[in-house]
């Protein structure tokens, strides 16, 4: 069987000279509505946005959100579930196609990612425990421990501010330990804080300073697919002039957040 021997080392010699080709990202508007389903990451631990209800059902502003876009594409939705750490990467991996997270807009991310047009405002909050006198602005956070997810925006606000990072998967564990004294704060969405306080109205947590400035989330997918950003700002665009999006932050937020 020495005939093989030469003919195996020319077949490993073809392969090795082949070039690998990655696998075809499937998130343009048309393999999406070929396939029909557009597939969203989201965390499913951020209430209100993206959370399991009572009943183990994946719920949330952003989740309704996500479901109304899929049916304005003409297409139905698959939600995968993921850590916010590695959450936008599952692009990168094409996991999904399109991240709905309360994800901020960034000009660091919209240098890798695009995005959809704002689709709510918010601004940050800085929370800590009822009774901690020493903590009343950012800047107090010199020297102090915030919780929070790593690579959030709320994570380098803390970090600007002086503060020690204490590593959290999400807002209820990141609430929890202000709450334990296991950290001295935590910087965190004001829409989510004043679900949370609807929810736990006796929670012994407290708002003591809020940004000047709102920050803007959109949903965000990979470079270079204009015929889906633009119907995905489409869809948004129903959503709002419909009612849909009113009927949706008034569940979820008790107000009018489109503005």
């Amino acid at each position: 069987m020495n005939w093989l021997k030469p003919l195996v080392a020319a077949l490993v010699l073809q392969a090795a000279a082949l070039p690998l080709v990655a696998p075809t990202a499937r998130a343009e508007l048309a393999d999406v509505k070929a396939a029909g389903v557009l597939r969203i990451g989201t965390e499913g631990t951020y209430a209100p946005f993206t959370f399991h209800d009572a009943s183990g059902a994946l719920v949330g502003f952003d989740v309704e959100l996500g479901r109304e876009v899929a049916k304005r594409l003409g297409v139905k939705v698959e939600f995968l579930e993921g850590r916010w750490d590695g959450l936008i990467a599952g692009l990168d991996a094409n996991r999904y196609d399109a991240v709905i997270n309360q994800v901020g807009i960034t000009e660091e991310r919209k240098a890798k990612y695009d995005f959809s047009e704002p689709y709510i405002a918010s601004k940050a909050a800085l929370i800590v425990r009822e009774g901690n006198d020493e903590i009343k602005s950012f800047a107090d956070l010199k020297g102090k421990k915030s919780a929070q997810s790593l690579t959030s925006n709320y994570a380098r606000m803390a970090e600007e501010a002086g503060a020690e990072l204490v590593a959290t998967e999400g807002f209820d564990q990141a609430i929890q330990l202000v709450v334990n004294r296991r950290a001295d704060a935590t910087i965190t969405d004001s829409l989510s804080f004043y679900d949370f306080k609807t929810q736990r109205p006796d929670a012994p947590v407290t708002i003591v300073a809020t940004e000047d400035e709102a920050s803007y989330s959109g949903i965000i997918v990979r470079k270079g697919q204009p015929e889906l950003v633009a119907a995905l700002n489409r869809a948004l665009e129903d959503i709002k002039a419909d009612g849909t999006y009113k009927k949706l932050s008034e569940k979820y937020f008790g107000t009018d957040v489109s503005q």
